[in-house]
Parts: structure tokens; C-alpha cells; sequence
């Protein structure tokens, strides 16, 4: 049976993720812009009392809580950066693709879907390519986060059926001071003990969290955008241009390099896939449809992003 919004229900923006490091801060950014956001969460310690409860894995999210939502934005994914066992493999794929099944299945029970539905995805799609240049239209890679990043943006798919507009955020690496790579390499390059990691010639395609929160408040906005869009700078760099403008922006040196053979032997399959792999991804979609990158280059986005 489909459901219907009270007519006189307020328009509301959902956001599953929300309380991770990217949904957090556009939960943020959209209520300074004078939007009503209602985080889709797990519930627990700090929920509020217009947060929609769901629970991914068990099937649980009421069509009736969506009443009114004009958006949706699905950020929500288990952590990626740390060893995987077979139970965080399993765990990185299900949060993705059971929780996105889940979304479209309810959104598809209303009786007016929300105009679009803006769902997560990564640059992890296209594999590791070398120097190769990547936009929207280049094909998939073959390894686990691929694969996973495949079954994630098709899950989405289904949306469209509905008459929903769909944007599939293919994320770079987002810099934000406070998550993410960024937050995590500071304490050893402020220590002198940053460098690149492996042969630094693996590409980069990072985009500032400022950026990343606009770009995703233009695909909410952009009635042209639809389909697969990078979320990038226009200009990846190098994993050795990373650290050496870091090191730069901090005032602090970046010549000690973690040897490949090491990270691999911390964090197994993970560090072959993401910490010495790479994509060198274009924000193609993006520029097309009229964005303006605030942060296009890598030390402006690393002043803005630390404040330096």
C-alpha cells in the first residue's frame, strides 16, 4: 500500500550517515542554510527527537517516517580503513548495499517519492589504474571495494523506477581537520614523521570537505545532474605531492617514507587496494553541470581545511 504525506507535513531533507564525519557536517551546513534535516540513524546515545530510526541489516525503516522528504542523501557505510577480516568485508559491503535496498525499497512505498535521491559511492570504483585518466563513462575495476561499489550504486538503481532522480557520489579522499585521511595523517607529519607511503606515484584524487558539502548541496539542487558524478578536485595529485604539500602547509619536513612492505604487512588487503593503489579521477559530471570548486588546488584546500 502506498503511503502519502499529510498535507500539511514540512518538506524535510533525510540523511542516512549523519552522524559520521561527511554527514555530520552537511547535517550541519543544510540546517545553517535553513533546511529541516532529519537524520535516519541506528538510534542510541545522542539521538534526537526528529531522528528516523532504521535498523539496515534487520530491514527496519517505516515508510510512514519518510512522509514529507523532499531528499535524501545515503552516506551510510561501515568504516573502510582499518584490517579486513572476512566479518568487516562482509560489513563493509552490507551496511552499503542492504542499507541502500532498504532506502529504495521505502521510498518506493510512498505515494510521493522524494524529487531525488543523492547515495553514496567512491572513486574506489574504478580500481587501481596507474596514470590512467578517469571520468564518469571509464569502466570498473575488479577488486573487493570495486565490486562493492558496483553492487552499491546498482542498489540504487531502482529509485529511478519510481521517478526519483538518482546521483551516485563516486567520493575521492576527503580533507576535513577533524576525519577522515586527513585527520589521521596530521599527528606524524606534525612530528616530523610524515613522507610518502610506498613509491608516492600512486594517484590521489582527493576534494576538500568544503567542496564535497557543496558538491553534494549542487546534485540536491542540480535538476541536470543525475547518474554517476566524481566527487574530486580537478586536480589529483600524486601520493608524493601529497605529503610534501602537507609537510609544506605545516611548516614541518616529509622525508621519511613508510615502506611498502610495511603498510601491506599492517593492514593486508586494505593497503593494497587503497593506500598503495590509486585513481587519478575527473570531476567531469561535476563541471558540466556548472559546479565551481572553491578549494581546486591541493595546498589551498589544506589552508582552508587547517586554517593555516
Amino acid at each position: 500500500m502506498s503511503i502519502s504525506p499529510p498535507p500539511t507535513a514540512q518538506p524535510f531533507v533525510a540523511v542516512t550517515g549523519a552522524t559520521g564525519f561527511i554527514g555530520s557536517a552537511l547535517v550541519a551546513r543544510l540546517r545553517a542554510a535553513g533546511m529541516r534535516v532529519r537524520r535516519v540513524t541506528r538510534g542510541g546515545r545522542g539521538r534526537e527527537t526528529d531522528d528516523i530510526v532504521w535498523d539496515p541489516l534487520r530491514g527496519a525503516l517505516s515508510p510512514r517516517d519518510l512522509d514529507g522528504a523532499e531528499a535524501v542523501v545515503n552516506l551510510a557505510g561501515a568504516p573502510i580503513a582499518q584490517r579486513w577480516t572476512p566479518a568487516r568485508k562482509r560489513a563493509i559491503r552490507e551496511s552499503r548495499v542492504r542499507g541502500t535496498e532498504l532506502l529504495v525499497r521505502t521510498l518506493a512505498a510512498l505515494e510521493r517519492p522524494p524529487r531525488v535521491l543523492v547515495s553514496g559511492s567512491a572513486v574506489g570504483y574504478y580500481g587501481d589504474r596507474g596514470d590512467e585518466p578517469l571520468d564518469e563513462a571509464s569502466a570498473p575495476g575488479t577488486d573487493f571495494l570495486a565490486e562493492v561499489a558496483r553492487e552499491w550504486e546498482a542498489s540504487a538503481g531502482p529509485a529511478r523506477e519510481a521517478g526519483v532522480r538518482v546521483v551516485l557520489l563516486r567520493t575521492g579522499i576527503v580533507l576535513g581537520a577533524h576525519g577522515g585521511a586527513l585527520d589521521r595523517l596530521l599527528a606524524p607529519f606534525r612530528l616530523g614523521l610524515g613522507g610518502r607511503i610506498g613509491s608516492g606515484r600512486q594517484w590521489t584524487s582527493w576534494i576538500a570537505l568544503d567542496d564535497e558539502l557543496g558538491a553534494i548541496e549542487h546534485a540536491l539542487a542540480t535538476d541536470g545532474l543525475h547518474g554517476p558524478a566524481n566527487l574530486v578536485s580537478p586536480n589529483p595529485v600524486t601520493n608524493a605531492e601529497l605529503a610534501a604539500t602537507l609537510g609544506h602547509v605545516l611548516g614541518r619536513p616529509a622525508a621519511l617514507p613508510a615502506p611498502a612492505f610495511a603498510v601491506e604487512l599492517a593492514f593486508g588487503e586494505m593497503a593494497r587496494t587503497t593506500i598503495l593503489a590509486g585513481q587519478r579521477a575527473y570531476p567531469g559530471a561535476l563541471l558540466r553541470t556548472g559546479f565551481h570548486f572553491r578549494h581546486p588546488t591541493l595546498e589551498q584546500a589544506l589552508r582552508f581545511e587547517l586554517a593555516r
